[in-house]
C-alpha cells in the first residue's frame, strides 16, 4: 500500500518490467521448443542452477544501482541508463529461462526443480523475444516511472504544488473546493501516460502470450503456489468474509460526511466523492478522524505531536524503528544504511518520493528512500519500510531465487505487522507516551486504525482487478477510466468527484500502476498481517485483547518471526504460515477478532441509518 520493496530479483525485475514468479506448467510447453536436444542428466542441471544464480547476483546488483540512481536523480542520462540495465536483465533471464527448459523431463532434487521453476516463470511484464520489442518496452517503464516522479499541479508557472505537497493538503483540509482542487490537480497529471501504458500493455501480452499465458493478468495469478483460477477465488473468499466489516466503516463515514459538507454533496445513498476522505486515492480514512471519531473517544494524545514535542526529526524516526527490532533479538542495521538512505526530500533535484526499501547487494546494503514528513503515520510507514529490510537481510543466505518472501503480500504483512505493535503501550515504552489510556478510549483507536486498514481492503483488491481487466482485453483502452470507476464505486462505495472521461487516465494517477508493481500483495497483506499479529503475540505470552498487544521487548516472538523470515520463497508460503501461525490457510478471522468491539460500536450507530450505495 504504502511502498515498494526493492530487493534481489523480485524487486529489480518490477522495474525491468520483470518479477520472480513461482511454479507452473504453462511455461513447459513453450519452452520446450526453444530447448536443445544433447542428453542432459540432474549433475547438469544442478550446476547450470548455480551458473545461473551466479550470473544474476552480479548483474542484479548493477540493475539495483542503475535504479536507485535513475529514481534518486531524475534525468534523461539516468532513465537511459536504467532503462539499458533493465533491458540487459530482462534479456538474460529470458535466456537463461529457456536454457532451464532444457531440464524439464529430468528428475532432479526438491531444490533444482523449485529453483528451475522459478527462473522459468521469472517474467511478470515478460518481454517478446523481439529485442528491438524488449528494448521499447524498457524504455517504456523507465519513462512511466519518470512521469510519476515529475508529476506537479501547477496554478500559475512560478506556483507548483508535488504530490507530497497536494497529499498534505488533501489530509488537513476541510474546505470543499480546496480540496477538490488538489485531487483534480494531482489526477490530471497522468492524462499523458495513457497511450504509452496502452503500448507497454500491448508489448507485455505479447511476451505473455510467447510464454504460454492469455495474458499478463494470468501469469501474475501463476506465482501463489497455487492455480490462477483458485488463487483468484481464495481472494473473493476473503473479501466475503470481511465485507460486512467495511460496509459498516463506509456507512459511519459517509453519514459523518455528509453532516459535514451536506447531503448535497454527500448524499446518504450514494458513494463518496472520492476527494473527501483525507488520501489522494482514498486508499485510506485516517487523516478524517476527527470528522468520524467518537465524541468521547479521543485518546488524549497524538503521535505527530508527540513526536514535535520529544525532539523527534526524520532520523530519529527512524533510529526508533530500528529499536523496535533490536528490542525483539535482531542485529542493527549496518552503517551503510545510515549514509546510504535516502531520508529527506532534496531541494535542489526530483526524486521519486514513494516509499520504498531496498537490498541492493542481496548481503547487507539495505537502504530505505523517503521524503519523510514528520506525523504519526509516517512513523508506522518507517516501522512498515524496516521490516523490508529486516526481512531482506533474514534470507539473505538462500540462493538468489529464494532470496524473496514466501509470497509478495507476505514482504508487505511483516511490515505492517510491525507497525500494529506501535500500540499506546509501545509508545509508553519508547517514552513517547506518559500513560496508557484505559479501555474506555479503545473504540476511538479502533476506529482510527480501522480507517486505514480495513478502508483500505476493498481498494487493495480492485486495482489488479482494474489491471486483470485491461489485460484480458475485457477492458479496451477506450473503456480504462469507466471501467476503473466502476470498480470503484463496486469495491469501495467511492465516486470521482467531478465528471471524468476516456480522455482521462485516473488509474495512472496511482504509482503502482505506472510502476508496474502488482497490488494484490497488498491485499493479503492486510489479511495476513492480522494472523501473524495474533500468532506473534501469543508468541511472546500477552493473553489481553489482541488490539492492546505490542510485541515489543519479546525475544520469543522475534525468534519465531526470524524462523519464517529465513525461509524466504525456498517453500511453498502455506508452509512458510503455518510455520508461524501454526496452520497453512489463510484466516480472516483474526482481523475480524481485532475490530469486533469496533464492529458492535459501529452497527449501534447505522441503525437508524440507510447503508449501502
Amino acid at each position: 500500500m504504502k511502498d515498494l520493496y526493492k530487493l534481489s530479483l523480485t524487486a529489480a525485475l518490477v522495474s525491468s518490467a520483470l518479477l520472480l514468479g513461482a511454479c507452473g506448467e504453462k511455461v513447459v510447453t513453450v519452452t520446450e521448443s526453444t530447448s536443445v536436444s544433447t542428453a542432459v542428466n540432474a549433475e547438469q542441471a544442478k550446476a547450470f542452477v548455480k551458473t545461473a544464480a551466479d550470473e544474476l547476483s552480479t548483474l542484479l546488483l548493477e540493475v539495483n544501482r542503475a535504479d536507485w540512481i535513475a529514481s534518486n536523480f531524475i534525468t534523461e542520462d539516468t532513465e537511459a541508463l536504467s532503462a539499458a540495465a533493465g533491458q540487459k536483465l530482462t534479456e538474460t533471464v529470458v535466456r537463461l529461462a529457456n536454457k532451464a527448459a532444457r531440464f524439464n523431463d529430468i528428475e532432479v532434487d526438491y531444490d533444482t526443480r523449485r529453483q528451475l521453476e522459478k527462473l522459468k516463470q521469472a517474467l511478470t511484464l515478460a518481454a517478446p523475444a523481439d529485442k528491438a520489442k524488449t528494448e521499447e518496452l524498457s524504455g517504456i517503464v523507465a519513462k512511466l516511472n519518470a512521469m510519476y516522479g515529475k508529476g506537479k499541479y501547477c496554478k500559475t508557472p512560478d506556483n507548483c504544488m508535488d504530490l507530497g505537497q497536494m497529499s498534505s493538503t488533501m489530509a488537513t483540509s476541510r474546505n470543499y473546493e480546496e480540496q477538490l482542487e488538489m485531487w483534480t490537480g494531482w489526477h490530471n497529471t497522468a492524462a499523458p501516460m495513457k497511450p504509452i501504458y496502452v503500448r507497454q500493455v500491448e508489448l507485455a501480452n505479447e511476451g505473455a502470450k510467447e510464454l504460454g499465458y492469455a495474458d499478463t493478468g494470468v501469469l501474475w495469478r501463476s506465482k501463489y503456489d497455487m492455480e490462477p483460477d483458485a488463487f483468484a477465488l481464495e481472494l473473493d473468499k476473503q473479501w466475503g468474509a470481511v465485507k460486512p466489516l467495511y460496509d459498516a466503516l463506509h456507512c459511519h463515514v459517509r453519514a459523518k460526511l455528509s453532516e459535514k459538507y451536506g447531503a448535497d454533496k454527500v448524499p446518504l445513498n450514494k458513494a463518496i466523492p472520492a476527494h473527501l476522505l483525507g488520501n489522494m486515492w482514498a486508499q485510506s480514512w485516517g487523516n478524517i478522524y476527527d470528522l468520524v471519531a467518537p465524541a468521547d473517544a479521543d485518546p488524549g494524545y497524538d503521535v505527530t505531536k508527540l513526536l514535535a514535542d520529544k525532539g523527534y526529526d526524520e532520523l530519529k524516526m527512524v533510529k526508533g524503528a530500528e529499536g523496535f527490532f533490536t528490542s525483539l533479538g535482531f542485529a542493527p542495521l549496518p552503517e551503510t544504511f545510515w549514509t546510504r538512505s535516502l531520508f529527506v526530500q532534496p531541494k535542489d533535484r526530483d526524486v521519486v518520493c514513494h516509499a520504498s526499501a531496498w537490498d541492493l547487494d542481496a548481503k547487507d546494503d539495505l537502504r530505505i528512500k523517503m521524503c519523510i514528513q514528520r506525523t504519526g503515520e509516517e512513523f508506522s510507514v518507517i516501522h512498515h519500510e524496516l521490516g523490508h529490510n529486516f526481512y531482506q537481510r533474514a534470507y539473505k543466505n538462500q540462493p538468489v531465487f529464494y532470496q524473496e518472501s514466501a509470497n509478495d503480500g507476505f514482504h508487505e504483512a511483516i511490515g505492517d505487522t510491525i507497525a500494529l505493535s506501535v500500540t499506546p503501550k509501545y509508545l509508553q515504552q519508547i517514552g513517547l507516551l506518559e500513560q496508557i489510556p484505559d479501555e474506555s478510549k479503545d473504540i476511538g483507536l479502533l476506529l482510527k486504525l480501522a480507517l486505514d486498514k480495513v478502508a483500505f481492503l476493498p481498494f487493495g483488491l480492485l486495482v489488479d482487478q482494474w489491471r486483470w481487466q485491461v489485460f484480458s482485453g475485457q477492458v479496451t483502452p477506450e473503456q480504462y477510466n469507466a471501467a476503473w470507476w466502476k470498480l470503484r464505486e463496486q469495491y469501495q462505495g467511492v465516486a470521482a468527484p467531478v465528471a471524468r472521461t476516456e480522455a482521462d487516465f485516473d488509474a495512472g494517477a496511482k504509482y503502482h500502476v505506472p510502476g508496474n508493481t502488482p497490488y494484490t500483495r497488498y491485499f493479503l497483506a492486510h489479511i495476513l498481517q492480522f494472523q501473524f499479529h495474533k500468532a506473534l503475540c501469543e508468541k511472546a505470552g500477552d493473553t489481553g485483547a489482541i488490539h492492546r498487544c505490542s510485541i515489543y521487548n519479546s525475544k520469543e516472538a522475534g525468534a519465531a518471526l526470524n524462523d519464517m523470515l529465513e525461509m524466504g520463497s525456498s517453500r511453498p508460503w502455506q508452509e512458510a504460515l503455518a510455520k508461524l501461525t501454526g496452520k497453512p490457510d489463510m484466516d480472516s478471522s483474526a482481523i475480524l477478532a481485532y475490530f469486533a468491539p469496533l464492529k458492535t460500536w459501529l452497527d449501534e450507530q447505522n441503525k437508524d441509518r440507510q447503508c449501502g450505495w
